[in-house]
C-alpha cells in the first residue's frame, strides 16, 4: 500500500510541473496566456550553433497589427510589426539568436497598440 502512495505522489508531482516542456532534440516550448484573451508560445532550439527562436501569438482575430521584440540577455535581436492572418489569426516570429556561453534567457514580447493587450514569454536555453 505504501508504494501505491508513493507512485500517487509521484504521479501528482509530475502533473504540477510548470508550461514550460522539453520537446524531442532538446526543444524547449514556453505557453502562457496574454493580458487579453490571446495566448503565447514561444520555443527554442538547436540550430548550427546558434538559437532557434519562434514566437507566436493567437488572438484568434485576423488583421491585428502587433509590435513584436525578441530578446537574448536583455540584448534585442530583432524588432518589428505582425498582422494576425486567416485562419488562425495569429502570427508567428522566427529569428536565429547567439547561442553564447552558459545559460541564454530569452524573451519574446507582443504588444497589441490599438487594444493595449501585452503578450510576454521566457524561457532559459
Amino acid at each position: 500500500m505504501g508504494s501505491v502512495l508513493l507512485l500517487g505522489t509521484i504521479g501528482a508531482a509530475t502533473l504540477s510541473l510548470p508550461a514550460g516542456v522539453a520537446a524531442k532534440d532538446g526543444d524547449i516550448i514556453r505557453t502562457g496566456s496574454c493580458t487579453n484573451n490571446s495566448d503565447w508560445k514561444l520555443k527554442l532550439s538547436r540550430e548550427d550553433g546558434r538559437i532557434e527562436v519562434e514566437f507566436e501569438v493567437d488572438s484568434n482575430r485576423v488583421g491585428q497589427s502587433w509590435n513584436v521584440r525578441l530578446k537574448n540577455d536583455g540584448n534585442v535581436f530583432f524588432t518589428g510589426t505582425r498582422v494576425t492572418k486567416a485562419p488562425s489569426g495569429s502570427f508567428e516570429v522566427r529569428r536565429l539568436s547567439t547561442n553564447g556561453p552558459g545559460s541564454d534567457f530569452i524573451v519574446g514580447r507582443a504588444v497589441n497598440p490599438k487594444t493595449g493587450e501585452v503578450c510576454r514569454g521566457t524561457a532559459t536555453f
